[in-house]
């Protein structure tokens, strides 16, 4: 690796950690609670996170997402369908991501991490201005979608943590 994908990696890691930290010893109750009727829960955070991360990997990857190629999706039996990564989704969708646990979400996570680090070990400096995404003005580079996913996954991370220090767990 080279000095940006270490960055990288250490971003993803820190996702990791407090992925690990906002679950750890909650309950599917705990993780399903909502602060407010229209509020996302822990476990739609973390899951949404986990699934934006896997499925913007996997795209500028070009392989298949693992929600789907090694059975999280069948695993996770949310009522979504495979490709949904929880974009958009009303309070009805938020509600309906329960009776999860801990050990599930952060399983997902870790696969989903471990193949982020994989996928990062193999790009290199040149590789992060390659165009990934023309639909943006200007077009979106490897780069510039990495720093958003991490930027992304920090801020559900976050308020996947305040909702626990509401739940005073």
């Amino acid at each position: 690796m080279n000095a940006s994908t270490d960055l990288l990696v250490d971003a993803f890691g820190r996702i990791r950690e407090v992925v690990e930290d906002v679950v750890t010893g909650l309950d599917p109750d705990e993780l399903s609670t909502r602060p407010e009727d229209d509020a996302n829960s822990i476990g739609w955070l973390v899951w949404h996170l986990t699934r934006i991360q896997d499925d913007h990997l996997a795209g500028v990857a070009g392989t298949e997402q693992i929600w789907t190629s090694d059975g999280w999706y069948d695993r996770f039996g949310l009522p979504f369908a495979a490709d949904d990564t929880g974009f958009a989704h009303s309070t009805k969708d938020v509600a309906a991501v329960r009776d999860l646990s801990g050990q599930l979400l952060t399983d997902y996570h870790g696969a989903v991490h471990d193949n982020t680090v994989q996928y990062l070990a193999g790009i290199d400096d040149k590789d992060m201005k390659r165009v990934v995404d023309r639909a943006w003005t200007p077009p979106v580079t490897l780069g510039v979608r990495l720093i958003s996913v991490i930027a992304d996954d920090l801020q559900h991370a976050g308020q996947a943590a305040y909702i626990r220090g509401l739940l005073g767990v």
